[in-house]
């Protein structure tokens, strides 16, 4: 699991290339814990244009920031997901709580 971190005022952009799995999700959760919670953030875009998979683990991993996010009173998003991984995304019900542009 790679990322890359975009940090624009008080938007912080995640970019996820590889497996969004229990390995990856533990890898990553901390780091972006901490980032949010340091800086404040009110809005967070996951990218996932790199990501070729997602599991459990990774939905787990979305539904943590979504509710980090909201007890700020801030927003999420997840852009340009694969049809593979909207269609995981899809079924989760993640779409009906987390704003998918893209996929």
């Amino acid at each position: 699991m790679n990322i890359e971190f975009i940090e624009s005022g008080q938007v912080l952009t995640i970019k996820l290339k590889g497996e969004l799995d229990h390995h990856g999700a533990d890898q990553i959760r901390d780091i972006i814990d901490e980032k949010i919670r340091k800086n404040n953030y009110n809005k967070l875009v996951i990218d996932f244009h790199g990501l070729d998979f997602i599991d459990s683990s990774g939905i787990g991993f979305i539904i943590g920031r979504y509710k980090l996010i909201r007890k700020r009173n801030g927003v999420i998003e997840i852009i340009n997901a694969s049809t593979k991984v909207r269609r995981i995304l899809d079924m989760s019900g993640i779409g009906k709580i987390i704003n998918i542009i893209g996929g």
